[in-house]
């Protein structure tokens, strides 16, 4: 995205999720995909920006099909007088900064055991860092993930600063998608 570039600004429609990960009740919203393209890159993307005039800062989650979506809160949407199957204005841009990532327990526990890759995760770029996280996270048995979590301290120990083979738009590898959202 070249700087300088005013926000983007489209309507989307909220949705519920058909299997929440929890009960706390939120939405989603799914990008147009002229409005992804806007973005420094198909994986995750930290922005700020206001949805029906309430600002927020999140970050947007590959949806599979080179775009994004959005995790709503609960407190956004009931700020933003919004319901589930209204259309909403969203208007976002890329944080100036991405923020450092929350780094998971097992991945910091592994990282605290293994002091080389300690030292090559802390050489890396704070995007690396997101990618790496998204990379074990996006695993959908503990198996899976404790094998990344390993195979990362592993690479990283070895000097490697970022993560190979892993999709990070979902599109190539459908491994990342948007929520189905209900009815």
């Amino acid at each position: 995205m070249p700087k300088n570039q005013p926000p983007s600004q489209c309507d989307a429609v909220l949705q519920r999720p058909l299997n929440p990960d929890d009960a706390s009740g939120w939405t989603f919203l799914v990008l147009p995909r002229a409005v992804s393209d806007t973005l420094p890159r198909r994986g995750r993307t930290s922005v700020e920006g206001t949805l029906n005039g309430q600002p927020f800062t999140a970050q947007l989650e590959p949806d599979g099909n080179k775009s994004h979506w959005l995790r709503v809160d609960d407190a956004l949407r009931k700020a933003a007088g919004a319901e589930v199957g209204d259309a909403v204005a969203l208007t976002i841009q890329p944080v100036k900064k991405e923020p450092e990532p929350d780094v998971p327990a097992d991945l910091a526990q592994a990282l605290a055991a293994t002091p080389a890759a300690h030292t090559t995760w802390h050489a890396t770029t704070t995007l690396a860092r997101v990618d790496w996280i998204h990379w074990i996270t996006s695993a959908k048995q503990a198996t899976t993930r404790h094998k990344r979590v390993n195979d990362a301290c592993d690479m990283l120990a070895s000097g490697k600063k970022r993560v190979c083979c892993f999709d990070t738009s979902g599109f190539y590898s459908k491994a990342l998608g948007a929520p189905i959202a209900e009815g």
